[in-house]
């Protein structure tokens, strides 16, 4: 999990020791990631699912997190991941350093419109022409429970889908078609979408959406016009 500075404190206290329940689909992610691929894990939390990527089998696998006591919590449960906790953007890799990364129910912990796309837009500069994102997180919910909260804090926050917990953590559920638009926004095509159901941080259950989206080659450039010089 990871969330923007003026929300972190929640990750470094109460978040830190929650339980982590949003799954992987190892078959979705067999089916386009190949077990050599570098797999970067952005938002890795306590290194759950950097964890079962190394089960899997994927040999070249980092995490990342912006939270300093969830990394911690992650060596101490995983001596043998490569966790590493990185405070801002951008993180210290360079360009195209990664054949595919994950982002699992990161942007839900990240409210602000600027700080997704910067993730996400990140993301684009880490993943290699050709190379994969697989995104899964939470759209808007229809439920009676969900629709109070958005509508009670949309003031607060100026976007309808955030909201707040009683342990103080804040939250955000997506119209589908922003989670599509920042993958484009980023340079990536959506290939496949799946639907399904999870359990959250409170004990319920919520509707989730998968996207595998590829990273588009950089378009390329038009030699110099000779007359316009």
């Amino acid at each position: 999990m990871t969330s923007p500075q003026g929300f972190l404190g929640f990750w470094e206290t109460t978040g830190s020791a929650k339980t982590f329940t949003h799954p992987l689909d190892p078959a979705l992610l067999d089916a386009y990631v190949p077990r050599g691929a570098r797999v970067l894990d952005y938002g890795c939390g306590y290194g759950r699912l950097t964890a079962e990527l190394a089960t899997l089998g994927y040999g070249t696998v980092r995490g990342v997190d912006v939270s300093a006591a969830l990394i911690a919590r992650g060596r101490r449960e995983h001596p043998g991941l490569e966790l590493m906790r990185c405070a801002g953007l951008p993180l210290p890799f360079e360009d195209g350093a990664f054949d595919a990364a994950l982002l699992f129910a990161v942007l839900t912990c990240v409210p602000g419109d600027a700080d997704q796309t910067a993730i996400v837009g990140e993301l684009g500069r880490l993943v290699r022409p050709g190379g994969v994102l697989y995104l899964s997180d939470v759209p808007l919910q229809n439920d009676a429970l969900n629709r109070e909260r958005y509508a009670r804090f949309a003031e607060r926050y100026g976007t309808y889908g955030v909201f707040e917990m009683p342990d103080g953590g804040v939250f955000r559920h997506h119209p589908p078609e922003r989670l599509r638009g920042l993958l484009r926004e980023a340079g990536f095509s959506v290939r496949k979408e799946r639907v399904g159901v999870v359990g959250t941080l409170d004990g319920r259950t919520a509707e989730r959406l998968q996207l595998i989206a590829h990273r588009e080659p950089a378009a390329p450039q038009s030699p110099p016009d000779p007359a316009s010089g």
